[in-house]
């Protein structure tokens, strides 16, 4: 959420760690500037969401996971290292260009989720 509340969606590449953590980084693709909308609003309100999805033109494969929880900022440390290999496992991209900016971590409070029938 934004400072005021609303909504800021951003895309981005994440990692379930094994305690439940999900982590994502700020990488270097170009952005305007480091001192990203993001994490200037996860400071002022760490609530957060997660919303991952699938889509196919068949509908009874259709997808998604809802994650709602309370994110943290990391900058260096041993919390920080784990989130980065956890992301490296991941992503082909990051094994090359592994990620230098701040970690996001969140520690999920509810997990939502929904999936297609074969009745659509």
């Amino acid at each position: 959420m934004t400072t005021d509340g609303a909504a800021h969606v951003v895309p981005c590449c994440f990692a379930v760690l094994d305690n439940g953590t999900v982590v994502s980084a700020v990488d270097g693709k170009p952005k305007s500037t480091a001192a990203l909308r993001r994490l200037d609003n996860i400071a002022a309100n760490p609530r957060v969401s997660l919303v991952v999805d699938h889509y196919d033109d068949d509908w009874s494969h259709l997808w998604w996971v809802r994650l709602d929880g309370v994110a943290e900022i990391i900058h260096a440390g041993d919390a920080y290292e784990a989130a980065l290999d956890a992301l490296v496992a991941n992503y082909e991209q990051y094994r090359t260009m592994r990620p230098t900016g701040a970690v996001i971590a969140i520690s999920p409070t509810q997990w939502r989720s929904w999936s297609g029938t074969p009745d659509l």
